[in-house]
């Protein structure tokens, strides 16, 4: 991680953990918000005007976090309004890096080797991980945000007027239901896997695995339709996808969440092939990324040896 503004360390997926041994992930640093007007959004400061051209996404594709940035992106067709720069999907003892992998691109705007320094080009004193998804604003050559729910959320509404949308992804009248459920969908299964696969203790690993399978349970006997409120797809459902996607592949194993697999859910797997039916989704979606990319976690696979699996998801990304 980052010690005012120097590499202090090599790369380690505990970012923190409390006494009892349970992962604690890191809180964002940067939390403007890109705004039709440039008014200020919900946190930050005012002065990030939805423009063509003008934003840039860095992203990993293993990620679930920076994945629900690249499919807002997708289901709201802001593909020509934001570029995007993936990298590689092995993490290095620098953290994420850019290029020297099929799929990862260099970094076009500085040449940087490693995501640390896009980091310290705007705080060069900046203590912390060095964290994806990241909305780069190229006009002022600053982040304005890292944090994956507020970019998700603000890619729905700052470019209507540039480019009017027919998916609404947090419409008014389902607000205070998807607010209900956002933080539970977070806490014990988006980040309860993680809480799972770093957790440091049997206690640590015993109660996040099952607040992992308590609310896979729950949401198996919520769906009613085609997502988790009907017929329409909202910012829940990708919240939702991004780990149902990468579990089997990747959780299930490496994580140690092997109680049973999503294939095992009919409503939340049918929930699944749904989403990524969606136009532009399947294309977010990199599995050779993701496998790769978890099981290159040395302290969780030493060997580096990556699995050829899961057959029935690999068949579902090869329609």
């Amino acid at each position: 991680m980052l010690v005012n503004g120097k590499w202090a360390s090599d790369w380690t997926p505990v970012q923190a953990k409390d006494a009892e041994g349970r992962f604690v992930r890191q809180t964002s640093s940067f939390r403007n918000w890109i705004t039709p007007d440039g008014a200020a959004g919900p946190t930050g400061e005012a002065g990030f005007k939805a423009e063509a051209g003008r934003y840039r996404l860095y992203v990993a594709l293993i990620c679930p976090w920076a994945s629900r940035a690249l499919i807002a992106r997708k289901l709201k067709g802001l593909e020509d309004m934001i570029a995007v720069t993936v990298v590689s999907p092995v993490l290095g003892d620098q953290g994420w890096s850019f290029g020297g992998y099929p799929g990862a691109d260099e970094d076009p705007l500085f040449g940087a080797q490693f995501m640390h320094q896009i980091y310290t080009r705007v705080d060069p004193v900046f203590t912390g991980r060095a964290t994806v998804p990241v909305l780069w604003d190229e006009q002022q050559g600053v982040i304005v945000n890292n944090e994956s729910a507020d970019i998700l959320r603000m890619l729905n509404t700052a470019f209507e007027g540039l480019v009017p949308g027919t998916v609404d992804l947090y419409p008014e009248a389902l607000r205070p239901e998807i607010d209900a459920l956002n933080p539970v969908l977070y806490d014990r299964l988006n980040n309860g896997v993680y809480k799972s696969g770093f957790a440091s203790s049997q206690q640590a690993y015993d109660e996040a695995v099952e607040g992992v399978f308590e609310t896979l349970d729950m949401l198996e006997a919520r769906v009613a339709g085609d997502f988790l409120f009907g017929d329409a797809v909202t910012e829940a459902d990708v919240r939702l996808f991004v780990t149902l996607i990468r579990f089997d592949a990747a959780y299930h194993g490496i994580f140690k969440t092997n109680r049973a697999r999503i294939a095992d859910y009919p409503k939340l797997q049918a929930l699944m092939e749904n989403v990524l039916a969606l136009p532009g989704v399947a294309e977010t979606v990199n599995m050779d990324h993701i496998t790769r990319g978890y099981y290159s976690i040395k302290a969780l696979n030493p060997s580096g040896i990556v699995p050829t699996g899961p057959a029935h998801v690999l068949k579902l990304l090869a329609r």
